[in-house]
């Protein structure tokens, strides 16, 4: 694992030309390696900006820049060390010259994530506000944003704490019965253990319900957009982002493969995927692209079937619909703003098995145009309800994988308690699943952690956070 005694140096800001850039420094070198940056004889004033100068090494070819350091005294700062933050102008070339100078004088570059590593090693953060921070970080809508602002806050955090309290009394107390067999005294009666326990998985389960909304939120979901050439696929796919992303053009074949870009829907981010158009080809580029956009199809969380409303369904068509008949699936009809050609459908569900003919498995779930625009909030919304995304208007408090697993695993534990206990079985083998489901719960918040879970979780951070 990391040293956290050295002093360390990186980029806080995005790659890139920007107004202003950050370079932060933390360990206990910070304050002297910073006046060493500057010039500085004075000793800095804990979160006083000072405006300095930056001049490099004593080459004349040498950078310069006018910069403000700002220095945060231990434990009041962001890692609990002393911490010196750079401001200087955001040129790529500037800032990487104040890092060399810095490790020139002694520090040494940061890994990724070791900033907050050593924020959760010194108690400023617990493991599950750390992991928030990367979320924060990496967040893409509003809702993703606010769900770890939230967990980093310590909502999770005191939830947790809150069954990991519950069980302790329930641990200690049994533990105390225990220990005094012979003078007769019960803490808890061997009849009420099991419903104890009962309390405890009833706490996580209400946790846990709300897991499937967190993870939505999260880590996103992925569209697919299906369908023969030429029905529109690559128009839709760009109305739906906000930009001509793809190519469109009335040559049958265009798009030969996976376009993607991820947009908002309420608050959910969607990946839509313009996939080539689904048909017999012997050009060898373009039955690649048939193929990937079958697989896109096969692991979609959605999958939007376009078929063209000016003309009538062809084999394709059918075929297609007959192979997507039981995904998760939405039924467009494309070029609303011409004559509708399509046969009428039967209203069936668009999530039925497969049936035969092909046509009468469909029932088209809204009508679009890609030209004017028109029907395109009926489909977003479309999405959105199929996956149950009008349920994710609020945070949710669990949308981490690692933290649902932690979970799950506590909770089989108590189950197995609580089954020992109906059995009758002596209250040692309860405790042992008791103390086992605590040991599991507290690896949630970090109370008990290997250095290779923390190596995993922090090394997906960006550098400087």
């Amino acid at each position: 694992m990391f040293s956290s005694d050295d002093t360390i140096v990186a980029i806080a800001t995005p790659p890139g030309r920007g107004g202003i850039g950050v370079i932060r420094i933390s360990g206990p070198e910070a304050f002297g390696i910073a006046s060493a940056l500057v010039n500085r004889a004075a000793p800095f004033e804990p979160r006083r900006a000072v405006l300095a100068h930056f001049a490099g090494s004593d080459r004349q070819d040498s950078l310069a820049d006018e910069v403000v350091v700002t220095c945060f005294a231990a434990p009041h700062s962001y890692t609990g060390q002393d911490v010196a933050e750079v401001s200087a102008h955001g040129s790529p070339v500037v800032l990487r010259a104040i890092v060399r100078r810095a490790m020139d004088l002694g520090a040494r570059l940061a890994e990724p994530g070791e900033f907050t590593l050593r924020a959760f090693l010194n108690g400023k953060r617990d493991l599950i506000q750390a992991e928030a921070v990367a979320d924060l970080v990496s967040a893409v809508t509003p809702l993703q944003a606010r769900t770890a602002f939230d967990q980093l806050e310590g909502t999770l955090t005191r939830r947790i704490a809150e069954i990991d309290g519950t069980l302790f009394d329930l641990i200690a107390r049994l533990e105390a019965s225990l220990d005094f067999p012979d003078e007769g005294y019960h803490f808890i009666a061997q009849d009420a253990i099991g419903g104890e326990i009962g309390i405890v998985i009833d706490s996580i389960d209400r946790l846990l319900a709300e897991s499937r909304r967190g993870r939505m939120i999260r880590e996103g979901i992925t569209v697919a957009i299906v369908g023969k050439p030429n029905v529109g696929k690559s128009s839709l796919f760009n109305r739906l982002v906000g930009t001509d992303r793809a190519i469109v053009t009335e040559i049958p074949g265009t798009t030969r493969d996976l376009i993607t870009e991820t947009i908002d829907l309420a608050g959910i981010p969607v990946t839509v995927v313009d996939t080539a158009g689904a048909r017999a080809t012997l050009d060898v580029i373009e039955r690649e692209g048939v193929a990937r956009g079958e697989r896109a199809a096969r692991v979609a969380s959605v999958v939007v079937v376009v078929v063209d409303q000016s003309a009538p369904l062809t084999i394709e068509d059918e075929t297609l619909l007959a192979r997507t008949a039981s995904a998760r699936r939405i039924v467009v009809a494309n070029k609303s703003d011409r004559p509708d050609a399509i046969a009428a459908s039967v209203p069936m569900s668009a999530n039925t098995a497969p049936c035969a003919p092909a046509v009468a498995c469909m029932s088209v779930d809204t009508r679009v145009s890609a030209l004017t625009g028109s029907g395109l909030e009926e489909l977003r919304r479309a999405i959105v309800e199929l996956v149950g995304g009008e349920e994710t208007r609020e945070p949710a408090a669990l949308s981490n994988a690692r933290h649902i697993a932690l979970l799950e695993a506590t909770r089989e534990h108590l189950v197995r308690a609580r089954t020992t206990a109906a059995e009758r079985h002596p209250e040692e083998f309860v405790l042992v699943e008791l103390q086992e489901a605590r040991v599991t719960l507290e690896q949630i918040v970090g109370t008990r952690t290997n250095d290779a879970m923390l190596r995993h979780i922090f090394e997906r951070f960006c550098i400087g956070k």
